[in-house]
């Protein structure tokens, strides 16, 4: 077989579907858009769904795409194995209702056998047991020998999760040969060794499964195939494993290098290396599209692969940083399927290098304590460490046992690593039994979830700003008893007056003092099971599960940021009495510097309407209404007329928040005691966010004076520059305007007049090719409506003319072809001409055959992609 590289195939594949009618879409982040069910983009089929369900229309009824993909299911067998990873590249065509299984199968069978060129006789195939159609396209269309289909069972060659669309596969596998076989004489595709590799499956949406399991025929059955890249590629480079492959094996020779280490020399060193050069992947990709470390959802996976890799480089015997060392080959060998790596190259290293930073610090701390340990042992004539200490390393302070037990062999100690793994076991339970059942598209990963279900928190922020509480839990990225100065903490008491994030309003911040540390409260989340996270840095000392805790509220903090809420309250009841009563809100969020209101309405507010609903929410101000907070059986609060403001979910009882007569809504979140404490409301802009939705920006307070003082100076810096009294400057720019323009109209003419004069020049530069009068030219300094005109009096000039003009302004390209009907008759065709053009300057673009217009970046290459466009024109010529 032809070997290929991983990037040559990614293009072959796609290049091909694309060939088949298939709108080529970039690969989707690996953030889910919309989709709460799912942590991280983990198929390629996942970004679709809308698309298969019928929630949105496909932008074309058939898609390819190579989608990045994250799977952190089977981590722990990451490195352990050549074949497991996090990170790979996931190919597939996509049929909305459109072609079906002949079609499928077919095309597959054509980019296996002629694009790749797969010998035939190392091609077998499955089909679900009962798919005799399958069978029969396989066999009748595409000449596949009986005795290279094997029919499977509902386990292998079913798609279904549960009640929904559903649907026989197919599935394509390579023989690699004997070597890779066992010892079964029987062995054949389905067997467990590695001869026979599924490479490819055709997933055949054609059923609907009820929950009654029966199976109904959809009307429009859809095409879903998948088809890893990285194994893939393995079979055409004919090598070991994934981490062999061309691109993969750049980065683990770039592990190897930094450690100093070979590959395939000692199996528990291949380990660190194959984990490291997975988890960099993930990693780097996952930085790539916002993702940052933190301790819950994705961003807590992006921590932990990243400080297992740190880890992993610590057993290898690598001192210092040298994971951001690693993200340059990753960008090097990807980014030009993934732009986006190079676009983000400095922000991509300078999130991964403070997180191995702050890694770093955490093994070190992890040090001193070994060491401590390791005197207690020796002091008490032992030869072993206990294992609970041991896993309180590991637990508390995240030190890797491997690494434990190489420091305690140097010094002839040991630990009972079967106590060790029961303690292990013991905690993966607690976090099992605390965790949310998830569906099969992935679950919400989170350290919380390793939280006692029964832990919970009080809020008593109504009332108080201070507070004092005992401290329940802490967590870093892991559940810990401690945490000293320099890290991130998540703190949970028994009583808080910290208001978490919740209903459009933004966390307080504060303090938090214990006897022996402070923490600052940066955010503060409510999870589930009422726990209250207070998330902080150790400023001073430390804290410890169990230690007495003053809790502070930042009151100016707080008090700016209930300014904006109940301005928030006022902003909706008049948006209602300028714009209608179809106002209803479509999202919000509050802080201290200003508020923002989401709402549905289908156009945008005219400065009038603007001005109409600020003046109301002025005059709500200045009436000093009075607030007023109730608790209300939820049916007597909505026959009080209260509305939900924020969308949240509401129990029996409900916190009521009534402002004088005016408005009178359902909120849980903090609020001012009279309107007047709001000062002045200013909109600081008002536009569309979505169809139908509309978005207002205001201030309040301290903020919105502060915004009319910078108004004001920049009309007195305005009226210095111009030379005019502040209250004549509105009048004097009016004069300036109209003199700028009826300058404008004359440089304007006096261009033309120049535009004209060069095209005499020029015109005796034309080439006679074949029979076509050929001019290309480089005018510079004229803007693209010049470029036109320049065009229009060349073809005019010109016997079967084709004129290729290319100017550059401001560091950008614009490039123009014009071919008249005669030249058109010869062959000549501008849109193709300037498409191949416009690739030499970095750019892109199309047209007609008569005109067509393209940009570029690179205006250096101006007069190469002249000559392509002439080049073009002579394998156009009939």
């Amino acid at each position: 077989m032809k070997s290929y590289g991983l990037n040559e195939l990614r293009k072959m594949y796609l290049d091909f579907f694309e060939s088949k009618d298939h709108l080529r879409a970039n690969s989707f982040s690996l953030v889910p858009h919309n989709d709460k069910s799912l942590l991280l983009i983990n198929s390629g089929m996942a970004p679709l769904k809308p698309y298969f369900t019928g929630q949105e229309t496909p932008p074309s009824k058939r898609m390819t795409t190579c989608q990045k993909c994250i799977r952190t299911g089977d981590i722990e067998n990451v490195g352990k194995t050549a074949r497991h990873g996090t990170f790979f590249e996931m190919l597939g065509n996509f049929s909305f209702g459109d072609y079906f299984k002949e079609e499928a199968i077919a095309w597959a069978w054509e980019f296996f056998t002629q694009v790749l060129e797969v010998p035939k006789e190392l091609l077998y195939v499955s089909v679900y047991e009962e798919d005799d159609e399958a069978e029969k396209i396989w066999h009748e269309q595409e000449k596949v020998p009986m005795n290279h289909i094997v029919r499977m069972g509902k386990k292998d060659n079913f798609w279904e999760h549960g009640a929904g669309p559903c649907g026989p596969c197919s599935e394509i596998y390579i023989d690699r040969g004997e070597q890779y076989g066992c010892d079964d004489p029987n062995c054949a595709v389905g067997c467990e060794c590695d001869r026979y590799v599924e490479i490819w499956n055709l997933v055949f949406t054609q059923f609907e499964a009820t929950p009654e399991g029966e199976y109904i025929p959809l009307d429009f059955p859809n095409i879903d195939t998948g088809m890893g890249l990285e194994r893939l590629a393995v079979m055409m480079q004919g090598v070991e494993s994934i981490f062999d492959v061309d691109t993969i094996r750049a980065l683990r020779d770039e592990v190897c290098k930094i450690a100093k280490v070979t590959y395939k020399k000692d199996p528990k060193t291949d380990i660190s290396i194959r984990l490291i050069t997975d988890h960099i992947r993930s990693v780097t990709f996952m930085t790539s599209d916002g993702i940052l470390p933190s301790n819950e959802g994705r961003g807590y996976v992006l921590r932990r692969l990243l400080r297992r890799a740190a880890r992993h480089g610590k057993l290898l015997g690598i001192e210092g940083a040298f994971l951001a060392k690693l993200v340059e080959v990753v960008i090097e060998t990807s980014k030009e399927a993934y732009p986006e790596l190079s676009d983000k190259e400095a922000y991509i290293y300078k999130v991964i290098s403070i997180e191995e930073e702050r890694f770093a610090e955490t093994i070190d701390h992890g040090l001193s304590i070994l060491n401590g340990y390791i005197e207690e042992v020796k002091e008490a004539g032992l030869t072993e460490l206990d294992a609970e200490k041991a896993f309180t390393l590991y637990d508390t302070y995240g030190f890797p046992l491997d690494l434990t037990l190489e420091i305690l062999s140097e010094v002839g100690l040991n630990v009972d690593e079967n106590k060790f793994k029961a303690a292990m076991d013991e905690q993966r339970h607690r976090a099992r039994s605390a965790r949310e059942e998830s569906n099969y598209m992935g679950a919400k990963e989170t350290v919380y979830d390793q939280l006692p279900v029964e832990l919970s928190s009080t809020f008593i922020g109504y009332e108080h700003l201070e507070g004092k509480s005992t401290v329940r839990a802490l967590t870093t990225d892991q559940v810990v008893q401690k945490a000293v100065k320099g890290e991130e903490v998540s703190i949970f008491v028994d009583e808080t007056p910290f208001y978490p994030t919740s209903g459009g309003q933004q966390a307080d911040r504060g303090t938090i003092v214990f006897e022996k540390g402070v923490v600052a409260i940066k955010d503060v989340k409510k999870l589930m099971g009422e726990k209250i996270a207070h998330i902080g840095h150790v400023v001073e000392g430390e804290v410890t599960v169990g230690d007495e805790a003053l809790l502070k509220v930042d009151a100016p903090y707080r008090h700016a940021t209930m300014k904006n809420h109940s301005a928030t309250h006022l902003l909706q009841k008049a948006l209602k009495h300028v714009l209608g009563d179809h106002i209803e809100q479509a999202g919000s969020a509050v802080n201290s510097e200003r508020l923002r209101f989401d709402f549905t309405h289908f156009t945008g507010m005219t400065a009038e309407e603007i001005k109409a609903v600020e003046d109301e929410v002025n005059e709500m101000v200045i009436k000093e209404l009075k607030v007023n907070i109730e608790e209300l059986p939820i049916d007597e609060a909505k026959k009080k007329g209260a509305m939900a403001l924020f969308g949240e979910k509401y129990g029996d009882v409900v916190r009521v928040v009534s402002m004088g007569d005016y408005t009178v809504e359902l909120c849980g979140g903090t609020h001012l005691h009279n309107t007047i404490e709001i000062g002045t409301f200013k909109i600081i802009s008002e536009n569309g966010v979505a169809a139908g939705v509309r978005r207002i920006e205001a201030l309040t307070g301290e903020n919105a004076i502060r915004y009319y003082k910078d108004k004001e100076a920049t009309v007195k810096a305005i009226a210095e520059k111009i030379k005019v009294d502040p209250a004549n400057v509105l009048s004097k720019v009016e004069n300036l305007l109209d003199e700028n323009k009826q300058l404008q109209q004359a440089l304007d003419q006096l261009k033309s007049k120049l535009a004209s004069g060069a095209v005499d020049d020029l015109i005796n530069t034309k080439q006679q090719i074949g029979e076509i009068q050929f001019l290309g030219a480089q005018v510079d300094g004229v803007d693209v409506d010049r470029l036109r005109d320049m065009g229009d009096n060349f073809i005019n000039k010109l016997d079967n003319g084709v004129v290729v003009l290319a100017t550059s302004n401001d560091g950008k390209v614009s490039l123009l072809v014009m071919a008249s009907e005669g030249a058109i008759k010869h062959g000549a065709h501008a849109g193709n001409m300037i498409k191949g053009a416009a690739a030499v300057v970095g750019g892109g673009g199309g047209g007609r055959p008569n005109m067509a217009q393209a940009g570029g970046k690179d205006p250096s290459k101006i007069e190469d992609a002249l000559l392509k466009a002439e080049e073009i024109l002579l394998s156009q010529m009939k």
